[in-house]
């Protein structure tokens, strides 16, 4: 009698840690993430056996391998360029993702104009799976992207972009996104985890065999994070993420992988009305100088990448009759601004248990690192206290528990970027390092030291 062939049953798998389950369930029983179980294809038997085969290209010495087909072009775009660590390399795949609307579309759509327009090799191909031909050439309008060596295709079927490759011969090709374009030969629906994978895996291949550069767009979770499978990082060269507030027009692109460069570098941008435009020098959008003093403000610079950046930081504080004071943050941590607090009652000697505080950045840019903590006490001194900082002051140097101020790294990068627009004096943790010229700092062991400077009398 002969046996029947079991069907393989579905299999569901996690888009995070690929943990694999036999039924959905909405958490993932491995990584406890909500939400990432999909259906994923059945998974097939192993190979008992591989035999050996011919390689493609013989394997040689490393010092024999030519450079000269793995120099990075550059994209015409020198913010992205500098993210990117000089160009984008020939065969090298780059994922760039962000929420809606930040102007990820808009900037790829002026890096193929500006790929289509200067002296890169071949024409640039632009295709889309999420708006019309139509849609794109309004944008590109508006935008002055229009360039007969722009080429551009609405495809979300892969192997229809395969054949607009073989068609164009593009120097460089662009998709929008890899999360509507489907494969034929891979099961499950467009965008899952199945589909990623092997859309990415297609196009990776088509790259490495061809030396062509690809620029892939990607969704982004509600966390922020990649969204599809995590090996989908894995699989490509490069991975960069473009950020910016709804309120604001300055955009971040931050490299958070790169094989060939840099990954802690951030490019700057400005969304216009009529594109994305270069911000080479964007430290005086997060600065608001005034000519009189005001009380509850201090400037600080952090350090994005190699670029350091000064930022205006704004405290509020106010008395209330209310039991629980209410703390309000916005572009800080809100965590370290309420050890900052805490800090400041403990060893300032200003206690802020019946006062709202409200603290926030100005220009809308987001500040992490601990080397800010000096600056946010000192605000919110300012305002407890209504008396000014010095004019033209900066505070740089993190500060722990125990009210000392501690070391960060580069002090004399950042003090050189304070000099260069004007700012004489600086509040510093013990040993700086090399001062540049132009700046006179003043080292602070601790919290109560730097508090001498906001002591004394209400201003008017």
């Amino acid at each position: 009698m002969a046996s029947k062939t079991r069907t393989p049953r579905p299999a569901f798998r996690c888009a995070d840690c690929g943990h694999e389950v036999a039924k959905w369930v909405g958490r993932c029983p491995s990584c406890q993430a909500w939400g990432t179980i999909d259906e994923a294809a059945p998974a097939r038997p192993a190979l008992a056996k591989v035999s050996a085969g011919a390689p493609a290209t013989p394997a040689r010495p490393i010092a024999e391998v030519d450079l000269d087909s793995a120099r990075s072009v550059s994209t015409g775009i020198d913010e992205l360029d500098r993210v990117l660590g000089g160009g984008i390399v020939p065969g090298a795949v780059a994922l760039l993702a962000g929420e809606p609307g930040v102007g990820k579309s808009t900037l790829l759509l002026e890096v193929a104009h500006r790929w289509a327009s200067g002296k890169s090799p071949g024409p640039s191909l632009y295709v889309t799976g999420e708006e019309s031909a139509g849609q794109v050439r309004l944008r590109a309008e508006r935008t002055d992207s229009v360039h007969p060596e722009l080429f551009l295709g609405a495809e979300s079927d892969l192997s229809a972009v395969f054949g607009h490759v073989d068609a164009v011969k593009p120097g460089l090709l662009i998709v929008d996104s890899v999360q509507t374009v489907q494969s034929a030969e891979a099961e499950g629906t467009p965008g899952g985890v199945t589909q990623v994978r092997a859309v990415t895996t297609a196009l990776v291949a088509l790259a490495k065999e061809r030396g062509l550069p690809v620029v892939l767009v990607g969704h982004v979770t509600k966390d922020g994070a990649v969204a599809g499978p995590r090996v989908l990082e894995h699989l490509v060269d490069v991975v960069l993420q473009f950020e910016g507030d709804r309120h604001s027009s300055l955009r971040m692109l931050r490299g958070v992988k790169n094989r060939f460069g840099p990954a802690d570098e951030v490019g700057c941008f400005e969304q216009r009305d009529d594109g994305i435009a270069e911000v080479p020098d964007p430290s005086g959008l997060f600065i608001n100088r005034q000519e009189t003093a005001v009380d509850g403000t201090a400037v600080t610079v952090m350090v994005e990448g190699k670029r350091p950046l000064l930022v205006e930081v704004q405290a509020l504080s106010m008395k209330t009759e209310l039991a629980m004071p209410r703390r309000s943050v916005s572009g800080l941590d809100s965590a370290r601004v309420s050890m900052m607090l805490a800090v400041l009652g403990k060893h300032g000697g200003i206690p802020t248990g019946s006062h709202d505080v409200f603290a926030a950045t100005v220009g809308g840019t987001r500040i992490v690192e601990p080397a800010a903590d000096l600056a946010i006490a000192m605000a919110v001194a300012s305002s407890q206290t209504g008396r000014p900082l010095p004019p033209n002051l900066v505070a740089v140097g993190e500060v722990g528990l125990a009210g000392e101020i501690r070391r960060v790294n580069g002090v004399s990068r950042r003090l050189a970027e304070a000099a260069r627009l004007g700012f004489d004096r600086a509040l510093v943790p013990p040993d700086p390092g090399p001062v540049p010229k132009g700046i006179k700092v003043t080292e602070v062991a601790t919290l109560k030291d730097a508090l001498k400077l906001v002591r004394g009398k209400r201003s008017d």
